[in-house]
């Protein structure tokens, strides 16, 4: 199971609509390719950041004239890092821009996660069964 944090407009007539499940942990996506994940997730300002921490890294480390596994090995870890913090970073770029966190899910996927938020709003509107005696 993966925890799915629910992000939804504070203000907004039709919040659900535009709910934002964002998983917790590492994402392989992020690590795997991280300017287009956050280009993927909207996030421009994210995305040009991490182009200008990658110039920056390689501008860096060509200088030093090490091994090729030096040059390397600081890449990958930046990019690591990228992906253990990537949602997080997420989930602050959303606060900032006014969404608020309403829920925690348990899920195995997004898709179920949605599911069963969605299922749980709806059930709450609905009036409370009564037993047929």
């Amino acid at each position: 199971m993966r925890l799915f944090t629910v992000h939804i407009q504070a203000l907004s007539a039709a919040a659900d609509g535009e709910a934002q499940f964002v998983p917790q942990g590492f994402s392989w996506a992020a690590f795997l390719l991280p300017v287009i994940w956050a280009l993927w997730h909207r996030l421009w300002w994210l995305a040009l950041a991490l182009l200008a921490a990658q110039a920056a890294i390689g501008i860096l480390i060509a200088p030093l004239a090490a091994d090729p596994l030096s040059q390397s090995v600081i890449p990958v870890a930046a990019q690591l890092l990228f992906g253990v913090l990537a949602n997080d970073w997420r989930r602050a770029i959303l606060r900032r821009r006014g969404l608020v966190e309403t829920a925690l899910v348990a899920a195995p996927d997004r898709m179920a996660a949605e599911h069963r938020y969605f299922q749980s709003r709806f059930d709450r509107l609905l009036p409370p069964r009564r037993s047929a005696l």
